[in-house]
């Protein structure tokens, strides 16, 4: 005799799309890239997962640590490099598995707010892919900074940090690898 169906709800949903990101997780993180603009052929790329934008070099990958995530887990990349994924949760109970780095091409949407903060010390604004702008992350800057400040305030200072969604990224190298040559254009 079949059982009754249970309903679908948003554990569910978590459940599957944490199972669905296992492997592009893996891809994301440990595979070596080709070529980008003013960057040699052994610096690896991350992209936007939804269009392709060339969001930031993997050697700007830099562990920021905070005492208000739920867990993290080490993935390695590159070789022997090892990267700190954390997970977060939002006062709306949404969680994010972000990667930190020191710089990215993001848009960030200031003014910037220190209510809700992850990173305590920190100020948080939204950034988005400055191509398609998707939600990709969030920038973080001194809470003691004015709420707006410059592109180049922001990245000419050790003290700002981008904190990237890991399901929002892909890594170049991963996305050529599914890329196929149709046979007409084989020579």
């Amino acid at each position: 005799m079949l059982s009754a169906r249970r309903p679908f709800t948003a554990d569910h949903l978590m459940k599957l799309q944490a199972s669905l990101w296992i492997v592009p997780l893996a891809a994301v993180l440990s595979q070596r890239a080709g070529v980008c603009r003013g960057c040699s052929s052994s610096e690896g790329l991350l992209l936007c997962r939804s269009c392709g934008h060339e969001v930031a070099l993997e050697k700007d990958l830099s562990f920021v640590p905070s005492r208000l995530a739920l867990s993290h887990r080490n993935n390695t990349v590159i070789g022997e490099r090892r990267v700190t994924v954390q997970l977060f949760e939002n006062p709306q109970g949404f969680q994010f598995e972000l990667v930190t780095l020191r710089k990215a091409d993001v848009l960030k949407h200031w003014p910037a707010d220190k209510h809700f903060t992850w990173f305590p010390g920190f100020s948080w604004t939204v950034a988005t892919c400055p191509r398609c702008k998707a939600h990709l992350g969030w920038a973080f800057q001194p809470s003691d900074w004015p709420q707006t400040v410059t592109r180049q305030d922001f990245e000419n200072s050790d003290q700002t940090f981008v904190a990237l969604i890991v399901q929002r990224l892909l890594q170049e190298q991963f996305a050529s690898s599914l890329l196929m040559t149709p046979n007409s254009f084989r020579s």
